[in-house]
């Protein structure tokens, strides 16, 4: 039952981050969005989760980790249920910034509270496993409820539909999960603002970028002051008695390791659902419901992905699990690259996302214990902050960089498509690509294919740098076995 509380969490908050996006069309006719503002919608949410996610974790070490995962998911409830009220941009924006804090609160606190609540051996590997694939699988599960409930309801139901669930959760919580043992300590809010500025200014300048070109003032005003406040975190954090971020974490190659994998695979993830999204819905003409099925593989296998790893990593150790799982993820999104506009769904995108999905579910298990692993209590909510502060910050920076290069690669596809489009437009066309500057029909489904694919190049480079961190930075000792094994010595990280 504890397992399920956590897991519940943790599935409500991730599932956030996509089951928005599906419902982003109908957002935009009632409340009036442009597209570009349009955008923040999702980078509200992910952006404050992953900015504050280190202040979350280290609070639940301080405070106690029962008290603030109960905090955090009654602030989710109240944002969702002001979200889904909202009848402007600027209320709807603001409410999905909370929801980012009040995810930024419960997310880390929830996995330290599986450290805390279950022995070290078969019991936590398998509640890992569980933990992994419900936040591999999360982001399918998001996009597939948020297509029946825009279709059955309306669109604010994306967000009415977390009230329930994070009561449910609240109410249970006292009863099936301890609270943690307090350790003494100050707030680093310092390192929590110049670390949470310096990520939101570094996605900014990449989303601009994809926006307004590389040469643009605010773009490269906003890379460099992400610059200076990131550098400023490393030096506070260095000085400080308690820092939010303790730097000799990345001391310890694995975990350093861990992370750089968690960075570049986020990377990858965001961008697959992200696209292929597109592609599915404007190309091959799939509703909202019919994309969110055309998902659900994905669940179903990540979950198998994570089972195998859990199952068989006392015996053989994470790191074949981080190799392969790379490749298969790498491999998937390089067979996606061959999509076109006359691809069918069982044809060109089925085959890919089974085998990224894979290689993700052997992935994120593996990361998950790797984290956590040799990591003292007192600072295993600082370990899962930064694990979760890396993969959202890894998504937003890597799907960013995947837009931009969609940007550029469905621009210079757009001027290849023009001759031919006017030589056979109507004037009545011509006037509106004049006023809109868009194609119609099929060409611009041409450039978007030739910009999605271009995206999927780099995302399977992301993965293919995962796998090559994995191969050279991961060590597995034996002793890390026996642990793994719960052999003797084995005892509570």
């Amino acid at each position: 039952m504890a397992l399920l509380v956590i897991a519940s969490c943790q599935l409500m908050v991730v599932l956030d981050i996509t089951i928005v996006n599906i419902a982003l069309p109908d957002i935009q006719r009632s409340l009036g969005f442009s597209t570009t503002s349009l955008a923040w919608v999702v980078n509200a949410y992910t952006l404050t989760f992953g900015g504050l996610l280190l202040l979350g974790g280290r609070t639940g070490d301080i405070l106690g980790r029962r008290r603030v995962f109960i905090f955090g998911v009654l602030l989710f409830v109240l944002a969702s249920l002001l979200g889904g009220l909202a009848q402007n941009e600027g209320q709807l924006l603001a409410a999905r910034a909370v929801q980012g804090v009040g995810g930024a609160i419960a997310s880390p606190t929830a996995l330290s509270l599986v450290s805390t609540t279950f022995r070290e051996g078969p019991e936590r590997n398998r509640a890992f496993g569980v933990f992994a694939g419900v936040s591999a699988a999360g982001g399918a599960i998001g996009l597939l409820a948020g297509g029946m409930l825009v279709e059955w309801l309306n669109w604010r139901w994306v967000l009415f539909v977390n009230v329930p669930i994070g009561l449910l959760i609240v109410l249970a919580t006292p009863r099936w999960i301890r609270e943690s043992e307090r350790h003494p300590g100050h707030f680093d809010i310092t390192g929590a603002l110049t670390s949470t500025i310096g990520m939101v200014l570094l996605v900014y300048g990449f989303i601009r970028a994809a926006q307004e070109g590389w040469r643009d003032a605010l773009t490269l005003g906003s890379f460099g002051a992400a610059v200076v406040f990131l550098a400023l975190f490393i030096l506070v954090e260095r000085r400080s008695k308690q820092p939010i971020t303790p730097l000799h974490m990345f001391a310890d190659r694995n975990r350093a390791g861990t992370y750089g994998i968690m960075l570049c695979l986020s990377a990858a993830i965001f961008g697959m659902f992200f696209f292929l999204t597109l592609f599915v819905q404007d190309v091959l003409n799939f509703s909202p419901l019919a994309t969110g099925f055309a998902f659900l593989p994905v669940t179903v296998v990540i979950a198998i992905g994570a089972g195998l790893a859990s199952r068989f990593l006392p015996t053989y150790g994470p790191k074949p699990f981080m190799v392969v799982g790379g490749i298969l993820a790498a491999s998937g999104l390089a067979w996606l690259t061959l999509t076109g506009v006359h691809s069918t769904y069982a044809g060109s995108v089925l085959g890919p996302i089974l085998v990224f999905s894979l290689g993700m579910g052997m992935e994120f298990v593996s990361l998950t214990l790797m984290a956590l692993s040799n990591v003292p209590v007192r600072e295993t909510g600082a370990a899962s902050g930064l694990l979760n502060a890396t993969q959202q910050v890894g998504g937003s920076l890597g799907l960013s960089i995947l837009v931009t290069t969609f940007g550029t690669a469905s621009t210079n596809e757009a001027q290849k498509q023009v001759p031919g489009f006017l030589s056979q437009a109507t004037p009545a066309e011509r006037l509106r690509f004049e006023h809109t500057g868009q194609l119609p029909r099929p060409w611009s489904d041409e450039v978007l294919t030739a910009g999605v694919s271009a995206a999927f190049v780099v995302a399977a480079i992301f993965a293919v740098v995962a796998a090559l961190i994995a191969l050279l930075a991961i060590q597995v000792r034996s002793s890390d076995l026996e642990r793994l094994k719960g052999g003797v010595g084995a005892g509570p990280v």
